[in-house]
């Protein structure tokens, strides 16, 4: 199965990678005569790292309900444009080949978002603001659960997860490593506040770092998924959905949603250089049109 593929993949990508840096960091040890339990701290980063985020990953349905509110859609409800919403985004999910149909839900805002999430593709949730469904007609409405579908069938919400346990360990793990290192050459007295010291602004540098690989992995997977839900919908409702967005955003009344780390779609559509570049987990929307109007 794919997903049993891809997660043995990065696991196993990520035990060697630690393997190795716990190989290394030995040496050194052994070099600057530092003692450490380097084994220790190995296990530790990967289960804290990966413990943290497949937990975010597993209980992300039940905090996108309790955050957001979101109300799942019966679809035998007497409300035709709900029903008809779950009926589009079960369709698409029968054409992406979804083992089971995804949860399809509904929560109170002024804002245009959606957002797919749940720990695997048999467990998955689509979810719209009533903005979005007041703001679109209904071919952008298409383009946008369509990128949702393509999301979950592309598995990104595993991927994802995975790639931030990755970061995550290796952010633990190499602030300790060097929290070792530069506590072991002050005198004996101040060793466990210059420890814990270097710790917290390790944690919080390596995390910032390893949040740019996170945010490079975000952007290549929203291209995927806007060509996934070009297929799924059709590429002119992908165009036009992201056009609605783009039109929506310089509406002063959305400032507050812009900041929703959650949306899929919804991020500014500003191109941005330098640092902020690297941060950025959504291309530029221009970007994005551009992308999907090449592959016409």
């Amino acid at each position: 199965m794919a997903w049993v593929k891809r997660i043995g993949l990065f696991f196993v990508v990520n035990i060697l990678i630690m393997v190795t840096v716990g190989i290394v960091w030995s040496i050194l040890g052994q070099y600057f005569g530092i003692t450490g339990h380097t084994a220790y701290l190995v296990v530790f980063s990967g289960i804290a790292g990966f413990g943290g985020a497949l937990f975010s990953l597993w209980t992300s349905k039940w905090m996108a309900k309790t955050l957001y509110g979101v109300q799942i859609i019966d679809p035998l409800t007497h409300d035709s444009r709900l029903r008809s919403l779950v009926e589009k985004v079960h369709g698409m999910a029968r054409a992406a080949k979804l083992p089971k149909m995804p949860d399809v839900g509904i929560y109170e805002a002024n804002d245009v978002n959606a957002f797919a999430t749940g720990p695997s593709k048999s467990n998955s949730l689509v979810a719209v603001s009533s903005g979005l469904l007041y703001k679109m007609n209904e071919k952008e409405v298409d383009g946008v659960l369509a990128h949702e579908v393509s999301h979950i069938a592309n598995g990104d919400m595993v991927t994802m997860t995975l790639i931030q346990g990755i970061v995550n360990t290796f952010s633990l793990l190499f602030s300790r490593l060097l929290a070792n290192l530069i506590s072991s050459q002050v005198d004996e007295k101040a060793r466990t506040i210059v420890y814990f010291a270097c710790t917290i602004l390790g944690d919080i540098l390596f995390t910032l770092l390893g949040s740019i690989v996170v945010s490079h992995f975000s952007r290549a997977r929203e291209f995927r998924a806007d060509n996934g839900g070009a297929q799924l919908s059709s590429r002119d409702n992908m165009i036009s959905a992201l056009k609605k967005l783009q039109l929506l955003h310089d509406q002063p009344a959305l400032e507050e949603s812009k900041k929703d780390g959650l949306a899929t779609l919804k991020i500014s559509h500003r191109e941005r250089g330098g640092l902020a570049a690297l941060f950025m987990t959504h291309p530029p929307l221009e970007v994005r049109i551009q992308a999907l109007e090449k592959g016409r």
